[in-house]
C-alpha cells in the first residue's frame, strides 16, 4: 500500500511539472510582447492607415471568385504574417485563396451584392495566438463580427480598421492591447457591442464612446484615468462596465441603462441624487470605491434593481425603509462606516434584519443613524 501511495504522489508531482511547463512554454514574457509591438511599429505606415490603392499594388497569383475575397486574402495573409505564436496551430490552413474555408473566418453572402461570398465573421476566441494587427486587417471591409477574446494580441489598434463600415460586433477583450482609448472604435458607424476589457489601455475615456449608440460598453479592467464624462447617462447602451480603473467622478445617469459596474475605481465623494434616475437598471455596484456622505433618498427609485452592492465605501447615515421595500431586490450588499454600520448579502427579507442591526448599532454606539456626513 505505501508503495502505491509513493507512486500515485510521484504521478501528481508529474503532472504538476508538465502543466507548468507548458504554461511557461504558452505565456508571453514582457520582452516578447514589446518586441511584438515594436514589430508592429516598424510595419504601420506613417499615419497608421492604409493607401486607398494599397490593394492594387498586392501581387497574387491566385485567382478568387470576386475582388473582395481577394481583398480578403491579402489581409489575412498579412496577417499570418503579425504572428509570434500559434500554440494550437489555429491559423494553420489559412492556405490558398479559399479563405471561407479557414478556420475561425465565416463567410456569407454580401449584404449590397447577394450573388457575392464575402468573408463577413472572424471569430478567433481562446486561440492563445500571439501577435499583433496589421493594417491589413482594414480590407476586410464586410466583416460585421470581429471576434480576438482570450489571446496574447499586443501593441497598438490601427487606424485602418475604421474602414469597417459594417462592424457590428468588437471584441478584443483579454489581450495586451496598449495605447490610449482606440478612437478608430467611434468611427465605426455600425457597431453595437464594444468589449476591449482586459487589456492595457491608458488615459481618458473619450465622451464621444456614449454617444454612440452601442447596446454593450465593456472597458472595465484596463489603466483609464479620466474622470467618468459627464454624459455617461445619455448613453442608449443597457449595459455599461467601467469597473478596476482609476477612474473619478461618477457621471450622470440614465434611464435606459439595465447593469452599471463602477466597481474598484477609486471613486470618491457623495453618491449623486441622479443615481435614482437608473429607473430600468438591474445591478448596479459601486463596491470598492472612496464614495461618501449619506445615501440619496433617490435610490428607491431604483424599481427593478435586483443587485445593488455599496459595500466597501465609507458611506453613513441610514437605509430607508423604502430602499428596503424596492419589489425586485434580491441582493443588497454594503458597509455604513462611522454610524450604523451593516452589511447584507445572500437575499434582503425586506431588510428586516438591515433595520434591526441600525437601531442595534444607534443604541449601542450613541450614534444617530438616520444622521450622516452631509452632501
Amino acid at each position: 500500500m505505501k508503495a502505491l501511495g509513493c507512486s500515485t504522489t510521484t504521478t501528481t508531482l508529474l503532472s504538476l511539472l508538465l502543466l507548468l511547463l507548458i504554461f511557461s512554454a504558452t505565456a508571453l514574457s514582457d520582452h516578447e510582447a514589446s518586441s511584438i509591438a515594436r514589430r508592429q511599429l516598424l510595419a504601420l505606415p506613417e499615419n497608421g492607415d492604409l493607401p486607398d490603392d494599397y490593394e492594387f499594388d498586392v501581387n497574387t497569383n491566385a485567382t478568387f471568385p470576386n475582388p473582395r475575397l481577394r481583398r480578403a486574402y491579402i489581409a489575412l495573409q498579412a496577417w499570418r504574417r503579425a504572428i509570434f505564436s500559434d500554440p494550437f496551430n489555429t491559423t494553420g490552413d489559412w492556405v490558398g485563396p479559399n479563405v471561407c474555408s479557414y478556420t475561425g473566418v465565416f463567410c456569407s453572402k454580401a449584404l449590397d451584392e447577394p450573388n457575392l461570398d464575402v468573408v463577413a465573421g472572424v471569430d478567433l476566441n481562446h486561440a492563445d495566438i500571439a501577435g499583433y494587427l496589421p493594417v491589413e486587417l482594414g480590407l476586410l471591409t464586410d466583416v460585421a463580427v470581429f471576434h480576438l477574446n482570450s489571446n496574447r494580441f499586443c501593441g497598438i489598434v490601427p487606424r485602418s480598421l475604421s474602414r469597417l463600415h459594417l462592424l457590428h460586433e468588437l471584441d478584443l477583450s483579454n489581450n495586451r492591447f496598449v495605447g490610449p482609448f482606440p478612437k478608430v472604435v467611434l468611427g465605426m458607424p455600425a457597431l453595437k457591442y464594444l468589449d476591449i476589457r482586459f487589456n492595457d489601455f491608458e488615459g481618458r475615456i473619450p465622451s464621444e464612446l456614449f454617444e454612440k449608440d452601442l447596446d454593450a460598453i465593456f472597458v472595465n479592467d484596463n489603466r483609464f484615468t479620466s474622470r467618468i464624462p459627464d454624459n455617461l447617462g445619455e448613453s442608449p447602451a443597457s449595459v455599461v462596465v467601467l469597473a478596476n480603473n482609476r477612474l473619478g467622478g461618477i457621471g450622470a445617469m440614465g434611464g435606459t441603462l439595465d447593469e452599471i459596474i463602477l466597481l474598484n475605481n477609486g471613486l470618491s465623494g457623495c453618491l449623486p441624487a441622479e443615481v435614482g434616475l437608473l429607473g430600468n437598471a438591474t445591478v448596479v455596484d459601486a463596491g470598492s470605491n472612496a464614495l461618501t456622505g449619506v445615501l440619496p433618498r433617490s435610490l428607491s427609485g431604483l424599481a427593478r434593481v435586483e443587485e445593488l452592492d455599496l459595500s466597501r465605501n465609507f458611506l453613513t447615515g441610514f437605509v430607508s425603509e423604502r430602499l428596503c421595500k424596492l419589489p425586485s431586490l434580491a441582493n443588497f450588499t454594503g458597509k455604513l462606516r462611522r454610524a450604523a454600520g451593516f452589511e447584507v448579502g445572500r437575499g434582503v427579507r425586506r431588510c428586516e434584519q438591515l433595520l434591526a442591526r441600525a437601531a442595534e448599532a444607534e443604541v449601542a454606539q450613541g450614534v444617530r443613524a438616520d444622521r450622516g456626513t452631509a452632501c
